[in-house]
């Protein structure tokens, strides 16, 4: 993990989704114009997504000004139970005045996983406004990503060929779990200001330490961001 990351200790779940909720409030804040924030599921964004969608950042935050982005979701429809976008829009999106234009979803329905990560990469493009990432002009503002207990990130396992991929931007992911999905590559994911890791209890004290001795057999320990990468873990997920 590159650069050496920032670590913000909370003393447990609650006060860590307090204080990553704090940050991204107030990067939106500061932002002059568009901020592109690229979120993540998981129960942890989870309790950071309420967070943002309730007083005082509801009202007191410019939301018409924020893109939104997912860095990965599962090949299932829209309203799933399993689905990263319908998590968001419960936890975030219904309360919140977000364009419907600012809201790049993943397109789940297009038919196939493969189609699906090539319309997405296609609609990021459009966004970015070119085809090729430019070092000097990062994708994202802010990225959110969590880890899991195999040291994966976003939908990036390990030994998965998506892990080697470096010219598309968002690739199909199959047979690492029980569902297909769809994944940002690192070339994506990494071109960001702010790329936040949000770690949170005991089961994840194991895997946080290596990512942090920089295992290079774990996915998440192989990001290498342009901007600044920030670990919001709990106590419980720290080494003593």
């Amino acid at each position: 993990m590159s650069p050496e990351p920032q670590i913000d200790v909370a003393a447990d779940a609650d006060d860590l989704a307090h204080r990553a909720a704090a940050f991204i409030a107030a990067r939106i804040a500061a932002a002059p114009q568009r901020l592109a924030l690229n979120l993540s599921g998981g129960s942890t964004p989870r309790q950071v997504y309420q967070l943002l969608g309730a007083e005082p950042y509801r009202t007191g935050i410019d939301w018409r000004k924020v893109a939104l982005f997912w860095g990965d979701e599962r090949f299932v429809p829209f309203d799933h139970k399993d689905s990263n976008f319908r998590m968001t829009s419960e936890a975030l999106l219904d309360s919140l005045p977000v364009p419907p234009g600012e809201v790049h979803r993943i397109p789940t329905d297009a038919g196939s996983p493969q189609r699906a990560a090539a319309l997405y990469q296609a609609s990021l493009q459009d966004f970015y406004g070119a085809q090729t990432l430019d070092p000097a002009r990062p994708l994202f503002d802010v990225t959110l990503l969590g880890l899991g207990t195999d040291g994966h990130t976003a939908s990036l396992f390990p030994d998965t060929p998506a892990l080697e991929e470096r010219r598309a931007w968002a690739t199909a992911v199959i047979g690492a779990s029980p569902e297909p999905r769809i994944s940002l590559t690192y070339p994506a994911l990494e071109s960001s200001v702010d790329i936040l890791f949000l770690v949170s209890g005991a089961a994840k004290k194991e895997i946080l330490a290596r990512v942090l001795a920089n295992d290079r057999a774990l996915p998440a320990s192989r990001i290498t961001a342009r901007g600044a990468i920030r670990i919001f873990a709990d106590r419980a997920a720290l080494t003593d």
